[in-house]
């Protein structure tokens, strides 16, 4: 189930680099130079993610983001 969580990701003027998030997951974002190093991190950072939402016994949703392109009319 962890691995179909939608992630974007895109280049940042302002921040020089790419940020990946996790849209169903509040606040769960990583920065990279590369889309590669920004998808290991935001990895990362969902597994941190996960594992204080378990710990604090705060549920954790289920994957529902899908992008507009994904969506069937």
């Amino acid at each position: 189930m962890m691995g179909d969580y939608h992630i974007n990701i895109f280049y940042s003027d302002e921040d020089g680099g790419y940020i990946a998030d996790i849209p169903d997951l509040e606040a769960c974002s990583a920065f990279g130079q590369t889309p590669e190093q920004a998808l290991a991190e935001v990895e990362q950072a969902k597994q941190a993610w996960l594992a204080a939402a378990d710990q604090a016994g705060r549920p954790i949703p289920p994957p529902r983001y899908r992008p507009v392109i994904y969506q069937v009319l």
